[in-house]
Order: C-alpha cells, then structure tokens, then sequence
C-alpha cells in the first residue's frame, strides 16, 4: 500500500504545472532601446490594421474588385491583422513595463493563435498562387476554374486546416509539467522556446514538432516555389508589355513569400537548436510582413490604386459634408 502510495504521489507531481506564469524577456533590456521600439513598432501597428482594413474596406466597396484574386486579397490583408494582433500589442505595452510576463494560459492562448493565423495564412498564399496560376497560364478557363464559391471554399479550408493544425501543437504542449525555468527568451510565447522549459524529455515533442510545422511550413514554401516557376516559365515565351508588369509583381510576390516563409522554416524546422537571431526572425513573419504584403500585394496594382483612391475621395468628402452641416448646425 505504501509502495502504491508513493506511485500516486509521484504521478501527481510529475503531472503538476508550477509555472503560472512566463517571463517575456524581449527584444533588448536597454532602457533606451525599449523607448525607441515603443515608438517604432507602435507606428508600425498602426500602419498595419490601417493599410490591411482599407484594403478589405475597399474590396468590399467597390464592385469592380468583386473577383476571385481581390477577394483572397482581402481576406489576405484580414488574416495579417489577426496576425499581427495576437502578440504585437502586448509587446508594445511590455516595452513600458519593467516586468514583463504572460499568465500560463495567456501563453497557451497565444501559442494556439500563432499558429491558427500562421498555419491560415501559409495555405492562403498557396491559393493565392494557385489563382495566379489559373489566371496566366490558363486564361481562357479562369472564369470556370476560379469562382467566387471555390475562392470562399479555398479560404474556409485554410482557416479548418489552420484550426486543426493549431490544436494538434495544443494538444502536446498545454499538458506538459513546467517546475523550473520560466523565461522566454522572446517577445511572445514560441513554441519551440517554450517546450524548452518543460521539466521532461523533449526530443520526441521536438521531432512531432518537425514533422507537423516544420513539414507543413516546408511543403507550402515548395509548392509555392514550384507554381511561381511555373508562372515565370509560362510568361517567357510572352512578350507583351501586360506580361513584363505580371512579372515584376510576381517577383516582388515572391519577395514576400521568401520573408514569411524564412523564418519559419528557420524557427521550426530546426528546432533543436536555439539561436540568438531567432526572435528577430520572428518579427519578420509577425510584424513586417503583414505590412508589406499590402503594399506588394495590392498598391502595385492599378486597379486597386484607382478603387482606393475613389474611396479615399468618397470619405473626405462625406467628412468634409458632416462637418459642414455640424458647422450650419451650431451657427444656426
């Protein structure tokens, strides 16, 4: 009964969690540094959920943008403000903060986000690709291929997949017993750090880790790589000036690509390792890219520029009439 006894004791201990809460170490523990990074990176989220929520303002106002390309556009510019939400804001108010710490369940639920957004948004440029695809190297099947109900279905499936592929990294690491270190060596709860603190074996969370974002971040960035080539190869053999300007977007598509997917190939594809650079990696695929994918994204395209700038003028001038009729108002 003894010997049964201490069994049980010993299960709930190395069940227990004594970790209730995470030290966010950041990004520099320079006084100076964290004031300028308050200000550098506020204006960066600034610029973010304003460029990402005119462009789905303006996708969804105006007619002309009602296709195939231009919807997963918006939905592109609407998950890189999930993305960038998840952690950004905390980040920014912990650089006014001298202790910097995430509840346990503050650092599950932004581990569950990341990759929800993350893992969302990797199949979302897959489809995006796909559609530019269809739409060089098959025109003439485009308006069959590429329907608004498929686009709505491609987009519902990378949030499912992006769910379930989040769940699946939950599900190994919310149950892990944390008793010692607690220090996060990052400006948001990683994955790949956190596991790290664990007061068990991690090799086999390392490889089940691997297997699922490593691969899946490896696969997407091939398949990617594989239908841009495609694209390039086709536009070769065409000469036309609306070929050239397709080409140089594509280009700077890719561009895009290279700095979400880098990192997180870095970051989770060699997971065994910790490196020093791997929280400024971090930034790029958290912070910067949902920046510039609406400027390579969308303000390289005309068509997108002339709907902005309609809905641009349509707004100053609905303010400038409310405050005219506020003014005549109060005069009155």
């Amino acid at each position: 009964q003894k010997t049964s006894n201490l069994k049980l004791e010993t299960m709930d201990k190395s069940n227990y969690s004594g970790v209730t809460e995470f030290i966010l170490l950041g990004l520099s523990g320079s006084t100076e540094l964290q004031i300028f990074y308050f200000l550098f990176f506020t204006m960066f989220y600034v610029a973010i959920l304003l460029g990402n929520f005119f462009i789905v303002l303006t996708v969804i106002s105006e007619p002309v943008l009602h296709t195939p390309m231009y919807f997963l556009l918006s939905n592109l510019s609407f998950i890189d403000v999930c993305l960038s939400t998840f952690a950004t804001p905390k980040m920014i108010t912990d650089f006014l903060l001298e202790h910097k710490s995430i509840s346990f369940n503050g650092c599950m639920t932004q581990i569950f986000f990341l990759h929800v957004f993350a893992g969302g948004e990797m199949l979302l440029l897959v489809a995006m690709a796909y559609d530019r695809y269809v739409a060089i190297c098959k025109p003439l099947h485009y308006a069959t291929i590429m329907s608004l109900h498929k686009c709505a279905g491609l987009v519902v499936a990378s949030w499912v997949i992006g769910l379930l592929h989040s769940l699946s990294q939950l599900a190994f690491t919310v149950n892990l017993p944390f008793c010692g270190p607690n220090e996060v060596d990052s400006f948001f709860c990683d994955l790949p750090l956190v596991i790290k603190l664990a007061c068990v074996d991690t090799y086999i969370l390392e490889v089940m880790m691997l297997s699922d974002s490593g691969l899946m971040a490896m696969v997407s960035f091939i398949l990617l790589l594989i239908s841009y080539t495609v694209i390039l190869v086709t536009m070769k053999y065409r000469s036309s000036a609306s070929m050239a300007k397709a080409r140089a977007t594509l280009t700077a598509h890719i561009t895009v690509v290279t700095l979400f997917f880098g990192p997180c190939i870095f970051i989770y594809a060699w997971p065994f390792s910790n490196f020093p650079v791997d929280k400024v990696l971090s930034v790029f695929y958290t912070v910067f890219t949902p920046l510039l994918n609406p400027i390579i994204y969308t303000l390289r395209n005309k068509e997108m520029k002339s709907a902005m700038q309609k809905l641009r003028g349509q707004l100053l001038n609905s303010r400038g009439l409310s405050q005219f009729l506020a003014r005549r108002a109060l005069h009155n």
